[in-house]
């Protein structure tokens, strides 16, 4: 009957974890500093244009794209000619893929 019992206090504790809700993940806002280019112009390295940040991270460059609201808002700026400049926002993973949706954008002068 103890067994039993036991067994009972286990499974209950079993279903009560599996059926807890999943704890999202923080978004955290960061702020990246680098150059902000075309991937297609620039960088040669899309099929079509589009907004990323530049930035050196353990010592490789790392690129970061502008999501589609942001890409939008600041496209025009930089397609011909990249600019220095620092990026505040929220960065999440695609696949392989850094992506900032940008809460403010400042280029260097």
């Amino acid at each position: 009957m103890i067994r039993m019992l036991g067994l009972f206090v286990c499974g209950l504790a079993f279903a009560a974890l599996i059926s807890a809700p999943v704890v999202a993940e923080e978004k955290k806002e960061v702020t990246l500093e680098g150059t902000i280019t075309c991937p297609k112009c620039d960088l040669g390295t899309a099929d079509k244009c589009g907004t990323v940040i530049k930035v050196k991270e353990g010592g490789k460059d790392v690129l970061y794209t502008f999501d589609a609201d942001s890409n939008k808002k600041y496209h025009g700026d930089i397609c011909k000619e990249a600019k220095p400049g620092k990026v505040t926002g929220t960065v999440k993973k695609d696949g392989d893929k850094n992506v900032i949706s940008v809460t403010k954008l400042e280029y260097k002068k």
